[in-house]
Order: structure tokens, then sequence, then C-alpha cells
């Protein structure tokens, strides 16, 4: 039986509205310095973590408040985050190697193989994500920046670790919570703080 209190449920949006800040500000602020393909991938694969945490919080929200347990919400969450993070840091790669010709069909499908294929595409997708930006992070020489991306992607991993014990479980649902919060809050800092340093002027010709 799962332990989700209508609290907890709402927590479960904090770090979902936290990513979706930090996307939309890398979005707007490397849309005119991505080609038309990179940027297809960096925005597709982060709607689609976007969607699906907020898929996974709408899903213990309505168990919470005992209206249904729509099981779908919860089963997309897994391969929905993990191929959208592996699509955004495939097109943040595209970006540093000022790839022209990037387009979706470059990436090959992703075939469903269970839950090892997705983790691995999780964790691909958020260290390149994280490394990319780290990379843009030592050009404006802000090194700072480069240790809050590196904390913010341990905090993911534990995240991920501790996702795959009992997380029917309060204290770890409650754990896990604060640890994504603590990993989404960085990831927002430091791609504010890339805006405020100029980012965007490192593409300039």
């Amino acid at each position: 039986m799962k332990d989700f209190s209508i609290i907890m449920a709402l927590v479960d949006f904090i770090p979902v509205v936290l990513f979706a800040v930090a996307a939309i500000v890398l979005q707007r602020d490397l849309y005119n310095v991505m080609s038309k393909g990179a940027f297809a991938l960096f925005a597709a694969g982060t709607i689609n973590v976007i969607v699906a945490g907020a898929a996974k919080a709408t899903y213990k929200l309505l168990y919470a408040m005992q209206l249904c347990d729509f099981k779908t919400l919860d089963n997309i969450f897994f391969p929905l985050q993990s191929v959208g993070f592996l699509l955004a840091g495939i097109g943040m790669v595209a970006m540093l190697r000022g790839e022209k010709k990037t387009t979706l069909r470059s990436v090959a499908p992703i075939p469903f193989l269970g839950t090892p294929i997705f983790v691995t595409c999780m964790v691909f997708g958020v260290l390149l994500i994280d490394v990319c930006l780290s990379i843009l992070a030592s050009k404006l020489q802000k090194k700072l920046l480069i240790g809050v991306f590196l904390l913010s992607f341990l905090l993911e991993l534990t995240m991920g670790y501790l996702s795959s014990r009992d997380f029917a479980q309060a204290a770890i649902n409650w754990c896990v919570q604060g640890i994504n919060i603590g990993s989404q809050g960085l990831f927002l800092v430091g791609a504010m703080r890339l805006r405020k340093a100029g980012m965007e002027k490192l593409f300039e010709e």
C-alpha cells in the first residue's frame, strides 16, 4: 500500500517547477546559438522531463486524495523522463560541437527494453547536460558553477538510487523529495548564473 499524503504530493511539484524554470531560461538563452536540430532535441527533451515529473506528481496527488489509482501516469514517468534527459543531453553536445545538421533523425529510436536501458539513458543524459553546462561555466571563468552542476548531478544520482528502494514508504519518499528539490534548485541557480555571466556572448562571432 502506497503511503502518499496530499502535502507530499504537492511538494513533488516543487522540483518539477524548478526544473521547468531552469529549462525555460536555458531554452531562451540558447535558442539563437543552437542549430535548429540541436535546439529541437534540447527542447523536446526538457519538455519530456517536465511532463514526466508533472505526471508523477499528479499521480501522487490523485492517489493521496483517494480519487483514483491512475497507474498510467506513474508508469510513463521513468521512460519519459530518462529519454527526455538523453535527448536534451545530445542537444547540448551538438551545440558545443557547433553541429549545424543535427536533426531528430540523427537519434536512433529507443526501444522499450526495461528499466536498465532507461537508467542508462537518464544517467548519461543528465551527465551530458551538466558536463556541457560546466564547460560553458569554465569558459566564462565561473569555476564555482562547475561545483554547482557537479553537486546537482550527484544529488540526481542519489535520488535515482533511493527511488529504486521501497518508494512507497513515506520516509524514503520525503528523503527523495528533499534531494530532488536540492538537485533542481542547484540546476536552476546554475542556469540563472550562466545567464547573468553572459553565456550568449560565448557564441558571438
